[in-house]
């Protein structure tokens, strides 16, 4: 496999010098780039990238992997800094460590990042034909391109997230992207139709099965044949379907109520729920053994407050949405308009600014939307929203001065908390910490930013957000 292009990004002059002779010697036929920081519009999705650790490191990969979500960044570090370390990882980079490297870990990064682009060009090609999925967050984006990879399978695909979030929409994208892209695309609501009903929905019927069934219909199972058939929130359904759920994905054929002979069907299960399935599980509320049957892959959508940049985005496509439903020009959103949604927590995600934004477009008798527009009224006990309010007055404690600054700060920066971090002159583990003691009202956490770590192993686990497992059955 052709070694990648390799980038040198903000070294001193004398390690960089030394970075670019070794890598001359393990990685021969690599192109080598250097710049001293990140150019705004630096497009290197396939390449490895080497960036010197600094307290601007996380702004400086946030804002690689806003136009490259899909870069192969490795942090190198003089001295080490734990915090940062695990929030580097956390943010996707692909490993942290103390100089000097050696050629091994090298050759490993070459290897893995000729690997992830071979496999970007698959999720790439499987996409072609995917309606959008509108999301300008990295980590969005980078489930999006790992779901691509496995949507060709046949491999049954749980999505779980909060309500709003998105899941029905992403479960069409992985049929868009499968090779059942031209066959029928069924879903379900298991939840909205009654447990008498349900099972005859699913399963079909035959002629007399029961007291109104005039005559033989088939069920969703068989109208999915060949294609891909969702069950939306599975957790809702009762436990004795799901028995016979079960044997429907171990043996591949449904039994029609009152039907002979069993009907053979093959058929995709994308299943989606807003709650712990876990959980459900270890409470018997929801069958382990079909749990561990639909669990081959698993994707956690992230709740729309975890993913700020893309607010003005989704907000944009809903209004262009409406102006093409009611015919008339989309109004603009003002500055102010937009400095409240993103400061909003948005507990209903999604589905709610999309409402949101449908309120406003009807309300907004002018070209700029205003927050009168939006008509949004903070949730109960969003301590954070009441308290970035306060002005810091005389008669205040110190720990409440600490309270508003970085709640305003936050306002400031529209909820960028690497941003804010960077400002107040802490890690943003430190600021992560604080903002959960200003939510649960206890007193603020002293600032922990003070470890190192000589640890130059590849040890650091990545966390993200937005995540997708996959496991064998």
């Amino acid at each position: 496999m052709a070694s990648p292009a390799v980038w040198l990004i903000a070294f001193p002059a004398a390690i960089e010098g030394d970075l670019r002779v070794q890598l001359g010697g393990v990685l021969s036929n690599a192109r080598i780039e250097t710049s001293p920081e990140i150019p705004g519009n630096l497009q290197i999705d396939n390449s490895l990238v080497f960036i010197f650790d600094s307290l601007t490191t996380e702004a400086a990969v946030t804002r690689l992997f806003s136009n490259n979500p899909q870069a192969n960044v490795v942090v190198l570090s003089e001295s080490g800094n734990q915090d940062r370390a695990s929030d580097l990882m956390r943010m996707g980079i692909m490993d942290y460590r103390i100089l000097p490297c050696p050629d091994e870990a090298i050759e490993i990064y070459a290897r893995k990042a000729g690997h992830l682009a071979e496999l970007n060009r698959q999720a790439n090609s499987n996409k072609k034909d995917a309606d959008e999925f509108i999301t300008q967050n990295a980590e969005t984006r980078r489930l999006l391109d790992q779901v691509a990879l496995i949507a060709p399978s046949c491999a049954s695909v749980l999505v779980v997230g909060e309500s709003g979030t998105g899941k029905e929409r992403l479960s069409r994208f992985i049929h868009q992207c499968s090779n059942r892209s031209n066959r029928a695309f069924i879903a379900i609501n298991c939840a909205a139709i009654p447990e008498g009903v349900l099972e005859s929905e699913l399963f079909g019927h035959e002629k007399g099965a029961f007291t109104g069934a005039t005559s033989a219909r088939p069920g969703k199972f068989e109208l999915a044949h060949q294609g891909t058939l969702l069950l939306d929130e599975i957790t809702e359904m009762p436990l004795h379907l799901q028995a016979k759920l079960l044997r429907v994905l171990q043996e591949g054929e449904v039994d029609r109520l009152g039907g002979r002979a069993p009907v053979k069907i093959d058929v995709r299960i994308i299943a989606t729920s807003n709650r712990n399935i876990e959980e459900a599980a270890a409470k018997n509320e929801f069958r382990q053994d079909l749990y561990y049957r639909l669990n081959v892959v698993t994707v956690r959508l992230p709740p729309l407050r975890d993913r700020n940049s893309d607010i003005l985005p989704l907000a944009t496509h809903f209004l262009t949405h409406f102006s093409h439903m009611y015919g008339k020009a989309a109004p603009q959103i003002g500055n102010a308009a937009l400095g409240m949604l993103d400061s909003f927590p948005w507990p209903g995600n999604v589905r709610e600014l999309e409402n949101c934004m449908h309120r406003a477009f009807l309300m907004c008798p002018t070209d700029e939307i205003t927050p009168e527009h939006l008509a949004l009224t903070p949730p109960a006990g969003n301590s954070t929203a009441q308290t970035a309010t306060a002005a810091i007055t005389a008669g205040m404690s110190i720990r409440d001065m600490e309270r508003a600054l970085i709640c305003e700060t936050i306002q400031h920066v529209r909820g960028n908390r690497t941003e804010a971090a960077k400002l107040l002159g802490i890690s943003i583990r430190t600021l992560r910490n604080k903002l959960n003691d200003i939510e649960s009202g206890t007193p603020l956490a002293p600032d922990s930013n003070k470890k190192t770590t000589n640890n130059s192993d590849l040890g650091y686990v990545r966390e993200d957000t937005a995540e997708i497992n996959i496991c064998s059955v």
